[in-house]
């Protein structure tokens, strides 16, 4: 990672989308690292629940004329689990992606929305981004699915003990993600 000028760009984005009313959250790999699981990536992801056909569209045009960059949006069809896209890349940084989880055309409910507006702001010195908390990184996790993404729960509750397991347990239930959950709660108790 090009560490602080990747997090600056990031920050930069999720001004924008700020200023178009749109909350935006950190998280994917930056986020398990906030919370103590560094692991290598390659980008950074917020998370959005916005319309992607005017909102994002809109976000994409002020990104590239506001930080001088290029941003791509690919949008989304009724079959998409997530509403769409959007990837900021330039030099000098690595990729963000703007990670949309509101699919107008689609019929999935998703954690992204409940993510967001419950993350927290202040845990990233010198910045404004706001990080998901460790239950909704697991929902989402979760929700994203495979072997990878149980690794990732699994570790990042190894180094959160104190993470309350029941607010987990809730919050996976009420995106028909119980199943998965009781998977992680079976290995953990191995």
């Amino acid at each position: 990672l090009h560490g602080d000028r990747t997090l600056d760009v990031a920050a930069g984005v999720a001004r924008i989308l700020e200023d178009l009313g749109v909350p935006s959250a950190l998280i994917g790999a930056a986020a398990l690292a906030v919370h103590g699981y560094p692991r290598a990536t390659e980008d950074v992801d917020l998370a959005v629940a916005t319309d992607p056909f005017s909102t994002l569209a809109a976000a994409r045009r002020r990104i590239e004329e506001e930080l001088g960059v290029a941003a791509s949006l690919v949008t989304p069809d009724a079959d998409d689990p997530l509403g769409g896209v959007l990837t900021v890349t330039g030099e000098g940084f690595d990729p963000v992606q703007v990670v949309n989880f509101l699919n107008p055309l689609g019929t999935g409910s998703n954690p992204g929305r409940d993510a967001v507006e419950g993350a927290t702001a202040g845990l990233i010195a010198g910045t404004s981004l706001r990080v998901v908390t460790v239950p909704y990184l697991v929902a989402l996790k979760l929700y994203a699915g495979g072997y990878k993404s149980t690794l990732d729960v699994l570790e990042l509750l190894a180094r959160n003990p104190a993470t309350s397991r029941d607010e987990i347990g809730t919050i996976c239930a009420r995106f028909g993600l119980a199943a998965e959950w009781g998977v992680i709660v079976t290995q953990l108790a191995r």
